[in-house]
């Protein structure tokens, strides 16, 4: 409802939440202020921040989530050169990437704590520290005791990623850019796993698999450098247009350090993280060798359908972001898009199809998967209890460390019971119980909500 203020040379218009927005010339005869309550309103909303503040903060997160991806496969590509070099078996090589990630999941779910007390520029420059000293110390590694403690300061430095991430995505991005900004920060992360293989193996052919460590290295080296040169993008202070909560969202926290735990909702979407990583991780581990027993494929079809998938993927994403950004019901635009990915899965193991023709449907996959992304961090933003968002992010996403610590492992004994059938049936079924969780969550986010407002209007 708009309140008028008529002077001698118009009238202003005062629209709850955005200030006056109309003048017009009227006769002037009286004064009629607007209410108190309009004009608090307006008070309290935050000026939006500019285009280019908010591209510059999305940039640099972005970046550095590039690089914690980037080092998700720091190891894996360079196994033919480490397993020579120390004569190691293939489950002692499979134990790093398990090391990793398993240090990674309890430091992501500690780091909230960090990042709410500390705030979230520190901790995200210490982490990005961490990476660049574990890669050095694996390329100075003189056995396999060497490697797995590298392992672990890796996973020490990735842990914090995600908490610190989205906590100055959520306080330093404009409201409505949110969900553009997600979708960048999940494509970063998809870059940077597409550059690591390409980038490592080629430096380790060039020279060796040490001398590609230590590039990686520089890479998280130079990418903290550019983060300190430009961080007072990231300062803080200089937040504008982070949008308030309202103060039944901190009464919900439980009024204490770990009084979110008791929300049933971060559990709700721990448990969604779990099940979407897991369905990620048996297609990024074992779906071309799958598709080769499942379809008599050449080995290239079968690694260019994984290739389409990422490329959708990307491309789901940047839709994704559009779409998140359109709407509040992120949950069902989530179902939407897993049901479709999950039952084109499934497809894809009844072996209905010829071998050309699975590329696409892989291509669909990935372009569901990615169009939820944006929506999904979207939904777990608004989850978090006001002033616990790093802590939320942190729990919530130590499900998807545990998911591709244990994903790989999962998908692989289905492949030793020779079922790869199965392997596509588990990531299309995972990926639809992953709806329930959604939806769960984005019902108890409207009922929340609803209740803020009636408690407000009264």
């Amino acid at each position: 409802m708009a309140a008028t203020c008529q002077q001698r040379t118009g009238v202003f218009l005062y629209d709850a939440g955005f200030g006056p927005y109309f003048f017009a010339r009227r006769p002037a005869h009286r004064i009629a202020p607007p209410t108190a309550r309009a004009m608090s309103i307006a008070a309290l909303e935050p000026t939006p921040n500019s285009l280019r503040h908010d591209a510059q903060v999305i940039g640099l997160v972005g970046l550095a989530h590039g690089v914690s991806h980037f080092y998700h496969l720091l190891l894996a590509p360079l196994f033919p050169w480490i397993k020579a070099e120390f004569g190691l078996s293939y489950a002692e090589l499979g134990l790093l990437m398990t090391v990793f990630f398993a240090v990674s999941a309890v430091v992501q779910t500690a780091s909230g704590f960090v990042v709410d007390r500390f705030g979230a520029r520190p901790v995200l420059f210490g982490g990005l520290a961490c990476l660049g000293a574990a890669a050095l110390l694996l390329s100075a590694s003189g056995g396999y005791a060497g490697l797995l403690f590298g392992a672990a300061v890796a996973g020490l430095g990735n842990g914090v990623f995600h908490p610190a991430d989205f906590t100055l995505l959520n306080k330093h991005v404009s409201q409505p850019r949110l969900g553009h900004a997600f979708s960048v920060h999940g494509i970063s992360g998809n870059l940077g796993w597409a550059a690591a293989p390409l980038f490592l193996v080629a430096i380790a052919n060039l020279a060796s698999w040490r001398v590609a460590l230590a590039a990686a290295s520089a890479v998280a080296f130079i990418v903290l450098a550019v983060l300190v040169a430009l961080r007072h993008v990231l300062d803080p202070r200089e937040v504008q247009g982070a949008v308030g909560r309202p103060a039944a969202r901190t009464a919900a926290a439980g009024g204490s350090v770990l009084g979110f735990l008791r929300l049933p909702q971060v559990w709700v979407c721990w448990g969604f993280f779990l099940l979407t990583t897991f369905s990620a991780a048996g297609i990024q581990s074992f779906a071309p060798t799958a598709l080769t027993y499942l379809y008599g494929m050449p080995f290239t079809l079968a690694t260019a359908s994984y290739t389409v998938y990422m490329l959708c993927s990307a491309g789901g994403m940047i839709v994704g972001g559009f779409a998140a950004s359109r709407t509040s019901n992120h949950d069902r635009l989530i179902a939407v898009s897993f049901t479709v990915s999950g039952l084109m899965a499934v497809l894809v193991g009844l072996n209905l199809v010829p071998a050309l023709l699975v590329p696409v449907l892989m291509g669909v996959i990935g372009f569901g998967a990615g169009t939820a992304g944006p929506s999904r961090d979207l939904l777990v933003r608004a989850a978090a209890p006001a002033g616990a968002t790093g802590r939320v992010y942190g729990v919530v996403y130590s499900g998807l460390d545990i998911g591709l610590a244990c994903g790989p492992l999962f998908f692989g004994a289905l492949m030793d019971a020779r079922l790869p059938a199965w392997v596509f049936f588990m990531i299309g079924g995972f990926q639809l119980l992953s709806i329930f969780t959604a939806v769960t969550v984005g019902n108890g986010n409207r009922s929340r909500s609803q209740a803020a407002g009636r408690a407000e209007a009264a």
